[in-house]
């Protein structure tokens, strides 16, 4: 991640189902690690990412079994791609835009000291 701006970095952090690679990379990287900001996405990102396992390990195979339509798992996974689209076009603008909830645990993640 040498030659990438913070912006295109915030931005890789949001990439669905991969992004958390960028968030990795960008955590790791001494070049990021003083940007609260680039920060900010890498943690919101993971935090993201997370939701999105908890949903497809814990909530789908429960209503997998379950003949309801629409299924609450799939609203889910569409609200979580649409929240990943929504930070992408922030990251883009340079927004450090907080979600509810793991907004405010990623602000508390990327202000810690390393």
């Amino acid at each position: 991640m040498a030659g990438i701006s913070p912006r295109a970095a915030s931005i890789l952090c949001y990439i669905p189902t991969v992004g958390w690679i960028a968030c990795v990379i960008v955590l790791a990287t001494q070049r990021f690690r003083d940007n609260v900001t680039v920060r900010f996405h890498a943690f919101q990102g993971l935090y993201l990412f997370a939701l999105w396992l908890f949903v497809q390990w814990a909530i789908h195979p429960i209503f997998a079994s379950i003949d309801a339509h629409p299924r609450v798992d799939h609203l889910m996974e569409g609200i979580i791609l649409g929240l990943w689209i929504f930070m992408i076009i922030k990251a883009a603008h340079e927004e450090a835009y907080s979600l509810p909830i793991i907004g405010d645990l990623a602000q508390r993640s990327a202000a810690e000291k390393h």
